[in-house]
């Protein structure tokens, strides 16, 4: 439960941010603040809530009843909307229910740059009929027009500020007080003699007539630290698909993955050897009792989960890693009882620790706070610095403290998006 000041006086003319960090107890915090034990002027009003957990709820309901409650233009499946289109028809419904405040979790989570521009606007002109509250875990993310903060801490304390000074908590490290090991070396390295590890020439992909990306031009070559950026809807999935090995739109394409040609006989799982990939969807696929150690050993097999007696050697590489990540005391612990920026470390741990030639990271910051975030950025530098594997970093927003050598952008246009290299 939540301790500090935990019965605010909240004029009606205020609008209110809480920040909160991956170890605050979410779930609990809004059942709090529902019930007046946070804001005692919220328990007489109707307060509404947008949020990931309600959406998730919209997609299990629609899913099990068929039923569509958020007033959709279109009679499609909430589940086909893309990321920014959820949350559209999401807000929508909050505003129609008129309630009197709307509380806000982390709402340009997952968008692009112009969706989250849009979205602030629109916020905006909400906050001259709605009450807000914010709950935000970056800094960055925080609206404009809020008056008021309230900070809860990792052991759900509460503390009240009248401006943006007190929530200033993000401790000033270097990259190098982080992480003082080396990053581990593999039991094998992969042996390639191929500097060029992919390369796109004129792709194009079209989907029931609408031109995804057109004459996509890309290369990726060993030890080249790459971040890939574009808005929601302009292809950077389907590219990510076409890399992997599960996109059949990839067939018939002039691409090169490890110097074999697309089509030419290899398997996905020839790919998945040279390849680490993280995503955040992933961590929902480890829900069994699999410890930390183990969990990080599965990565030398590729598997979701471990099916096999790992070697004393391969357990010996697995707590290398725990100690670089100072998870030692961790090893024994299920991974779904981690906090949310110990799986993310984990994960990256995990899809590195056969050294393969290509790391694929797609969003590995998506909803982490500040200082999570900045600790999963410096792990990354840390393995571009010190290993030969490429690296393709996934991100709607610029993390402070990452460092890519290059970066390409996908670009939205009328006839389907095109790449370019950005500085």
């Amino acid at each position: 439960m939540f301790s500090g000041n935990t019965k605010l006086e909240m004029a009606l003319d205020n609008h209110w941010a809480i920040f909160l960090t991956n170890n605050s107890d979410k779930k609990s915090l809004l059942k709090s603040l529902l019930e007046g034990k946070i804001i005692e002027e919220v328990v007489s009003k109707k307060v509404v809530i947008f949020s990931e957990i309600v959406l998730k709820d919209f997609i299990e309901q629609e899913d099990r009843f068929g039923k569509i409650d958020l007033n959709l233009n279109e009679n499609r499946s909430i589940a086909t909307l893309s990321g920014g289109e959820q949350k559209k028809a999401l807000l929508n419904y909050c505003i129609s229910q008129n309630p009197d405040y709307l509380v806000l979790d982390n709402p340009f989570d997952n968008l692009d740059i112009d969706s989250q521009a849009k979205l602030s606007i629109q916020l905006d002109e909400i906050s001259t009929k709605i009450k807000i509250i914010q709950l935000v875990n970056r800094r960055d993310d925080l609206l404009q027009f809020i008056e008021k903060y309230i900070v809860v801490d990792d052991k759900n304390k509460i503390e009240i500020f009248e401006n943006t000074n007190g929530f200033n908590r993000l401790k000033k490290e270097s990259q190098n007080d982080i992480f003082l090991e080396k990053i581990p070396e593999p039991i094998q390295k992969h042996s390639t003699d191929e500097k060029q590890l992919v390369s796109f020439k004129d792709v194009t992909v079209k989907y029931a007539g609408k031109t995804i990306f057109a004459d996509l031009t890309w290369q990726v070559n060993q030890s080249e630290y790459w971040q890939l950026l574009g808005p929601n809807g302009a292809g950077k999935t389907t590219l990510l698909s076409m890399i992997i090995g599960d996109n059949p739109k990839a067939f018939g394409q002039d691409i090169t993955l490890f110097g074999f040609k697309k089509g030419s006989g290899e398997s996905v799982w020839d790919l998945k050897k040279s390849i680490g990939y993280f995503t955040p969807s992933i961590i929902n696929l480890f829900v069994r009792n699999t410890s930390l150690e183990h969990m990080i050993v599965s990565g030398i097999f590729d598997s979701i989960g471990l099916y096999k007696l790992p070697s004393e050697r391969q357990m010996r590489l697995a707590n290398e890693w725990l100690k670089l990540l100072n998870f030692q005391h961790l090893a024994k612990t299920p991974f779904y009882k981690l906090t949310a920026g110990q799986q993310r470390l984990a994960m990256i741990a995990r899809a590195m620790v056969k050294h393969p030639p290509l790391l694929i990271l797609d969003e590995p910051t998506a909803g982490l706070d500040d200082r999570n975030a900045l600790i999963v950025s410096c792990l990354i530098n840390k393995i571009a610095n010190e290993t030969d594997s490429a690296i393709i970093y996934v991100s709607h927003r610029k993390e402070p403290g990452l460092e890519p050598q290059f970066i390409y952008e996908l670009v939205s246009t009328t006839e389907g998006s095109i790449g370019k290299m950005r500085n």
